[in-house]
Protein backbone atom coordinates (compact mmCIF):
# COMPACT_ATOMS: atom_id res chain seq x y z
CA UNK A 1 0.00 0.00 0.00
CA UNK A 2 1.10 3.34 -0.94
CA UNK A 3 -0.14 6.39 1.71
CA UNK A 4 0.50 10.52 1.79
CA UNK A 5 -0.37 11.81 4.92
CA UNK A 6 -0.44 15.46 4.91
CA UNK A 7 2.82 15.27 2.38
CA UNK A 8 4.33 18.65 1.73
CA UNK A 9 7.03 19.55 0.01
CA UNK A 10 8.68 23.26 0.14
CA UNK A 11 11.33 24.20 -1.97
CA UNK A 12 14.27 26.60 -0.97
CA UNK A 13 13.29 29.44 -2.51
CA UNK A 14 10.36 29.11 -1.09
CA UNK A 15 7.78 27.49 -3.79
CA UNK A 16 5.14 25.51 -2.24
CA UNK A 17 4.95 22.13 -4.72
CA UNK A 18 2.66 19.63 -2.58
CA UNK A 19 0.48 21.36 0.20
CA UNK A 20 -0.43 18.50 2.69
CA UNK A 21 -2.20 15.79 0.42
CA UNK A 22 -3.70 12.49 1.62
CA UNK A 23 -4.43 9.68 0.12
CA UNK A 24 -4.24 6.32 -0.25
CA UNK A 25 -3.75 3.67 -2.91
CA UNK A 26 -4.51 0.18 -1.65
CA UNK A 27 -3.23 -3.49 -2.60
CA UNK A 28 -5.28 -4.51 -5.84
CA UNK A 29 -6.08 -0.82 -6.80
CA UNK A 30 -4.97 1.70 -9.97
CA UNK A 31 -5.17 4.85 -8.75
CA UNK A 32 -4.60 7.90 -11.67
CA UNK A 33 -3.27 11.24 -10.90
CA UNK A 34 -4.00 14.32 -13.77
CA UNK A 35 -2.82 17.38 -13.10
CA UNK A 36 -1.13 20.16 -15.51
CA UNK A 37 2.87 20.45 -16.02
CA UNK A 38 4.27 21.80 -12.70
CA UNK A 39 1.12 20.25 -10.34
CA UNK A 40 3.27 18.25 -8.46
CA UNK A 41 2.58 14.85 -9.42
CA UNK A 42 6.11 13.89 -10.05
CA UNK A 43 7.30 16.31 -6.72
CA UNK A 44 4.71 13.36 -5.24
CA UNK A 45 6.40 10.26 -7.14
CA UNK A 46 10.09 11.43 -5.61
CA UNK A 47 9.00 12.21 -2.13
CA UNK A 48 7.49 8.20 -2.56
CA UNK A 49 11.27 7.79 -4.10
CA UNK A 50 12.91 9.40 -1.57
CA UNK A 51 14.66 11.67 -4.16
CA UNK A 52 13.86 14.57 -2.70
CA UNK A 53 12.61 14.92 1.53
CA UNK A 54 9.62 16.46 2.22
CA UNK A 55 9.16 19.32 4.27
CA UNK A 56 5.93 17.81 6.11
CA UNK A 57 4.10 14.47 6.11
CA UNK A 58 4.55 11.09 5.56
CA UNK A 59 5.17 9.06 2.07
CA UNK A 60 4.51 5.89 3.68
CA UNK A 61 5.03 2.28 1.44
CA UNK A 62 4.09 -0.90 3.03
CA UNK A 63 3.45 1.66 6.14
CA UNK A 64 7.38 2.53 6.02
CA UNK A 65 8.46 6.33 5.85
CA UNK A 66 10.30 6.80 2.93
CA UNK A 67 11.97 9.67 4.02
CA UNK A 68 13.37 7.66 7.04
CA UNK A 69 13.99 3.89 5.70
CA UNK A 70 14.61 4.69 2.07
CA UNK A 71 16.43 1.43 1.11
CA UNK A 72 13.29 -0.97 2.84
CA UNK A 73 10.65 1.14 1.34
CA UNK A 74 12.75 1.22 -2.19
CA UNK A 75 12.81 -2.47 -2.27
CA UNK A 76 8.70 -2.78 -2.19
CA UNK A 77 8.66 -0.11 -5.24
CA UNK A 78 9.06 -0.78 -8.74
CA UNK A 79 9.37 2.50 -10.37
CA UNK A 80 8.75 3.46 -14.53
CA UNK A 81 9.56 7.37 -15.75
CA UNK A 82 8.49 8.98 -18.13
CA UNK A 83 12.14 8.66 -19.68
CA UNK A 84 13.34 5.31 -19.03
CA UNK A 85 17.11 5.68 -18.16
CA UNK A 86 18.42 2.17 -19.50
CA UNK A 87 22.49 1.42 -20.60
CA UNK A 88 21.80 2.07 -24.30
CA UNK A 89 25.21 -0.29 -24.95
CA UNK A 90 23.55 -3.15 -23.85
CA UNK A 91 20.74 -5.29 -25.62
CA UNK A 92 17.20 -5.24 -24.18
CA UNK A 93 18.08 -8.69 -22.60
CA UNK A 94 21.17 -7.26 -20.95
CA UNK A 95 19.22 -4.43 -19.67
CA UNK A 96 16.90 -6.40 -17.55
CA UNK A 97 19.24 -8.69 -16.29
CA UNK A 98 21.29 -6.11 -15.24
CA UNK A 99 18.23 -4.66 -13.43
CA UNK A 100 16.69 -7.93 -12.15
CA UNK A 101 20.08 -8.71 -10.00
CA UNK A 102 20.49 -5.00 -8.84
CA UNK A 103 16.80 -5.55 -7.67
CA UNK A 104 17.90 -8.66 -5.85
CA UNK A 105 16.61 -11.03 -8.35
CA UNK A 106 19.50 -13.00 -9.35
CA UNK A 107 17.75 -16.33 -10.77
CA UNK A 108 15.95 -15.21 -14.08
CA UNK A 109 16.83 -16.72 -17.33
CA UNK A 110 17.41 -15.68 -21.06
CA UNK A 111 13.78 -17.69 -20.98
CA UNK A 112 12.15 -15.56 -18.48
CA UNK A 113 13.63 -12.10 -19.68
CA UNK A 114 12.36 -13.11 -23.06
CA UNK A 115 8.88 -14.15 -21.71
CA UNK A 116 8.50 -10.91 -20.10
CA UNK A 117 9.41 -9.03 -23.34
CA UNK A 118 6.48 -10.88 -25.10
CA UNK A 119 4.29 -10.24 -22.70
CA UNK A 120 4.96 -6.03 -22.63
CA UNK A 121 4.54 -6.15 -26.68
CA UNK A 122 8.16 -6.03 -27.82
CA UNK A 123 9.19 -7.69 -30.91
CA UNK A 124 11.30 -11.10 -30.96
CA UNK A 125 14.22 -9.44 -33.41
CA UNK A 126 14.57 -6.97 -30.74
CA UNK A 127 15.16 -9.42 -27.71
CA UNK A 128 19.13 -8.94 -28.41
CA UNK A 129 19.16 -5.46 -30.38
CA UNK A 130 21.31 -2.78 -28.19
CA UNK A 131 19.29 -0.26 -26.63
CA UNK A 132 20.57 2.48 -28.89
CA UNK A 133 18.52 2.06 -31.56
CA UNK A 134 15.42 1.50 -29.82
CA UNK A 135 12.21 3.82 -29.76
CA UNK A 136 11.12 6.00 -26.79
CA UNK A 137 8.01 3.31 -26.96
CA UNK A 138 10.23 0.30 -27.16
CA UNK A 139 12.39 2.01 -24.40
CA UNK A 140 9.71 2.22 -22.31
CA UNK A 141 8.17 -1.58 -23.04
CA UNK A 142 11.76 -2.86 -21.39
CA UNK A 143 10.95 -0.41 -18.80
CA UNK A 144 7.92 -1.78 -17.96
CA UNK A 145 9.47 -5.30 -18.68
CA UNK A 146 11.94 -4.46 -15.54
CA UNK A 147 9.23 -3.33 -13.36
CA UNK A 148 7.43 -7.03 -13.49
CA UNK A 149 10.46 -8.30 -13.34
CA UNK A 150 11.21 -6.82 -9.45
CA UNK A 151 7.58 -7.91 -8.52
CA UNK A 152 7.27 -5.53 -5.72
CA UNK A 153 3.88 -5.06 -4.01
CA UNK A 154 3.78 -1.17 -5.53
CA UNK A 155 4.29 0.06 -8.59
CA UNK A 156 4.95 3.70 -9.38
CA UNK A 157 4.43 4.87 -13.07
CA UNK A 158 5.06 8.75 -14.44
CA UNK A 159 3.38 8.86 -17.63
CA UNK A 160 3.94 5.14 -18.77
CA UNK A 161 2.47 5.30 -21.87
CA UNK A 162 4.26 8.40 -23.30
CA UNK A 163 5.99 7.01 -26.69
CA UNK A 164 3.79 3.88 -26.91
CA UNK A 165 1.37 3.46 -29.91
CA UNK A 166 -2.56 2.75 -29.75
CA UNK A 167 -1.72 -0.84 -29.94
CA UNK A 168 1.03 -0.84 -26.82
CA UNK A 169 -1.19 1.72 -24.92
CA UNK A 170 -3.73 -1.09 -25.03
CA UNK A 171 -1.25 -3.96 -24.18
CA UNK A 172 -0.27 -2.09 -21.57
CA UNK A 173 -3.58 -1.34 -19.92
CA UNK A 174 -4.06 -5.42 -20.10
CA UNK A 175 -0.69 -5.89 -18.11
CA UNK A 176 -1.96 -3.05 -15.19
CA UNK A 177 -4.65 -4.84 -15.08
CA UNK A 178 -3.11 -8.01 -14.24
CA UNK A 179 -1.12 -6.43 -12.03
CA UNK A 180 -3.78 -5.53 -10.22
CA UNK A 181 -5.43 -8.69 -10.17
CA UNK A 182 -2.01 -9.95 -8.49
CA UNK A 183 -2.70 -7.32 -5.41
CA UNK A 184 -0.28 -4.68 -7.04
CA UNK A 185 -0.94 -1.60 -5.26
CA UNK A 186 -0.77 0.79 -8.13
CA UNK A 187 0.11 4.29 -8.89
CA UNK A 188 0.50 6.20 -11.78
CA UNK A 189 0.48 10.02 -12.61
CA UNK A 190 -0.95 10.80 -16.10
CA UNK A 191 -1.82 13.93 -18.75
CA UNK A 192 -4.36 11.07 -20.02
CA UNK A 193 -8.04 10.85 -19.31
CA UNK A 194 -9.11 8.43 -21.51
CA UNK A 195 -6.25 5.79 -20.13
CA UNK A 196 -7.48 7.05 -16.59
CA UNK A 197 -11.48 6.61 -17.41
CA UNK A 198 -10.37 2.83 -19.21
CA UNK A 199 -8.73 1.22 -15.93
CA UNK A 200 -8.38 3.47 -13.18
CA UNK A 201 -10.21 2.46 -9.49
CA UNK A 202 -10.02 5.88 -8.18
CA UNK A 203 -9.03 9.25 -9.66
CA UNK A 204 -7.25 12.42 -8.03
CA UNK A 205 -6.81 15.89 -9.70
CA UNK A 206 -3.60 17.88 -8.63
CA UNK A 207 -3.33 21.68 -9.36
CA UNK A 208 -1.15 23.97 -7.74
CA UNK A 209 0.16 21.05 -5.62
CA UNK A 210 -3.20 20.43 -4.07
CA UNK A 211 -5.43 17.26 -4.25
CA UNK A 212 -8.36 19.19 -5.31
CA UNK A 213 -9.89 15.91 -6.01
CA UNK A 214 -10.69 12.62 -5.57
CA UNK A 215 -13.24 10.33 -7.19
CA UNK A 216 -14.11 6.47 -7.19
CA UNK A 217 -14.51 4.49 -10.89
CA UNK A 218 -18.26 4.32 -9.72
CA UNK A 219 -18.17 8.32 -9.46
CA UNK A 220 -15.82 9.63 -12.26
CA UNK A 221 -17.87 7.21 -14.70
CA UNK A 222 -21.31 8.47 -13.65
CA UNK A 223 -20.00 11.88 -14.31
CA UNK A 224 -17.95 13.77 -16.96
CA UNK A 225 -14.59 13.62 -16.15
CA UNK A 226 -13.00 15.80 -18.73
CA UNK A 227 -15.14 18.22 -17.78
CA UNK A 228 -14.61 18.46 -14.07
CA UNK A 229 -11.05 18.34 -15.04
CA UNK A 230 -11.31 21.08 -17.93
CA UNK A 231 -13.22 23.35 -14.76
CA UNK A 232 -10.53 22.56 -12.30
CA UNK A 233 -7.95 23.25 -14.54
CA UNK A 234 -9.05 26.93 -15.90
CA UNK A 235 -10.28 27.94 -12.20
CA UNK A 236 -14.48 27.30 -12.94
CA UNK A 237 -13.94 24.96 -9.72
CA UNK A 238 -11.96 26.07 -6.57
Amino acid sequence: MLEAKDLTMRYEDGHLAVDHINFQVKKGEIFCMLGANGAGKTTTINLFLNFIDPTEGQPLVDNVDSSKDPLEAKGNIAFVSENVMLYSNFTARQNMDYFAKLGGKPDYTRDDYYAVMRRVGLQEEAFEGKLKNFSKGMRQKIGIAIAILKDANNIILDEPTSGLDPKAAAEFATILNELKEQGKAIFMSTHDIFRAKTFADRVGIMKEGRMVMQRSSQEFLAEDLEKIYLDYMLGKID
